[in-house]
């Protein structure tokens, strides 16, 4: 195994403007204050515009019942983000964004876009219609879109394919529900104060029902498509400028057509809500929980196919692309790495880990010709972490070998602890070795 990186991870050469100092608009500080400024603004105006039409009462019993499906959506998202995860910055912001900025928006423009139509027409019904099959789709979901943009062009390191794509929209759209479901329960609630209705026959528990019961999935399914624009567009070649322009905005195109479709569906007739729900909106959520499903398990086998050629020029452990391409031996050796040397060492490990995945991923995208002019640099950059982080690692994905692999035929299993006998399978993953002959 090789002692010292096999070359250089720096260049010698030292980057033309790197010694430069930027302007104070470029600066990281500067850039993060005016976003959290602009996210908390959002906030509070949304958050006091929700409280006037809903009381305060109204607004306490609103947050308190649509919190309820938002951790099971996040860690929904952030277990499908597990292969390469992303930061939890990036979460952050989109959760946010949808929940004040994408709200706020949403609110003020369909409000104005509603009463402007009512106004011209004089058909205050017809624009109620009007606006919850065609201007609510196109404003919400166009607000919940810029959040994936905004990710796209500003966190590009970490927006490299669909399932990206998937949870950043996902976790917007959580954040714009997490809003709007606070709207819908609070003026319900009013309506049953007024009303004195109690109980399982008041409109709060009805609107509950449908909303957080039975569509928490709504609006995550119509910004997803969106998402997946955006992650197909990710995985294209820098000069294919059609195709990365074109796809998010048909994937917006989708989002908005799924969106009018279901808040049109109880203009169908008094079962047409329960039609749509069961014929459209149930299957589709299917089909679109199996894509992203399959795209990690694609995930997991370009790590197991690429890592390799890093093995072969001493850069990784031989067991490594098979434990890295595990989800079960990866924690494995974050609970061996926990365990013995405690919860530095086992985070240390987890970034060991999101590297080498970050790493596989470059790889493949320079292989297919769709990696950027930072290709080199960014290789080395990750090699360079992943060589300071390979003390505490390799031996935590050398046990999680050992213990997750396949089990040798002509010989009983090697008590932990206990030298391994001569011909032992250290490499648990022959069929992924480009090298063996």
């Amino acid at each position: 195994m090789a002692t010292f990186p096999p070359y250089p991870t720096h260049p010698t050469d030292p980057v033309d403007g790197a010694l430069r100092h930027p302007h104070w608009w470029q600066r990281k500080w500067v850039r993060y204050g005016a976003l959290i400024t602009l996210l908390a603004l959002s906030g509070l105006v949304i958050l006091a515009l929700v409280r006037e039409q809903t009381g305060t009462e109204g607004f306490l019993v609103g947050i308190g019942l649509a919190v309820l499906p938002v951790p099971l959506l996040i860690a929904a998202f952030r277990w499908l983000d597990r292969v390469e995860p992303g930061p939890w910055r990036n979460t952050l912001f989109a959760f946010a964004w949808g929940a004040c900025a994408a709200a706020l928006i949403a609110i003020v423009a369909n409000s104005f876009a509603t009463r402007w139509i009512a106004t011209a027409t004089a058909d205050p019904a017809g624009a109620d219609t009007l606006g919850a099959t065609v201007i609510a789709p196109i404003v919400e979901e166009s607000s919940k879109a810029a959040a994936v943009l905004l990710v796209f062009l500003f966190r590009r390191r970490d927006f490299t394919g669909i399932v990206d794509g998937v949870v950043i929209a996902g976790v917007t759209a959580t954040g714009f529900a997490f809003t709007e479901n606070i709207l819908y329960l609070g003026t319900a609630f009013g309506t049953d104060q007024l009303t004195g209705d109690r109980g399982i026959a008041s409109v709060t528990a009805a609107t509950f029902f449908v909303r957080v019961v039975m569509s928490p999935f709504a609006h995550p399914l119509f910004t997803v498509l969106t998402g997946i624009g955006f992650g197909i567009a990710a995985l294209s070649a820098e000069r294919q400028h059609v195709r990365r322009v074109l796809l998010p905005l048909g994937g917006l195109l989708l989002a908005m057509s799924m969106h009018a479709f279901w808040n049109g569906s109880s203009t169908f007739g008094p079962y047409g809500f329960f039609a749509v729900y069961g014929a459209f909106m149930v299957p589709s959520f299917g089909l679109l929980t199996w894509l992203a499903i399959w795209t990690r398990q694609r995930e997991l086998r370009t790590v197991r196919e690429e890592l390799p050629a890093y093995v072969f020029a001493g850069w990784l452990g031989p067991a490594e692309p098979f434990v890295l391409g595990s989800m079960r031996a990866r924690q494995m050796a974050r609970d061996y790495a926990g365990h013995h040397l405690g919860k530095p060492a086992a985070r240390a490990v987890g970034q060991y880990e999101a590297y080498a995945t970050k790493l596989a991923f470059l790889r493949r995208r320079g292989l297919r010709g769709r990696a950027g002019a930072d290709y080199v640099a960014r290789e080395r950059e990750l090699l360079a972490e992943l060589w300071e982080l390979r003390h505490v690692a390799r031996p935590a994905m050398e046990y999680a070998a050992r213990t997750a692999a396949p089990r040798p035929v002509y010989g009983p299993p090697v008590p932990y602890g206990m030298p391994l006998p001569y011909g032992y399978p250290t490499a648990p993953y022959p069929a992924y070795n480009p090298y063996r002959s």
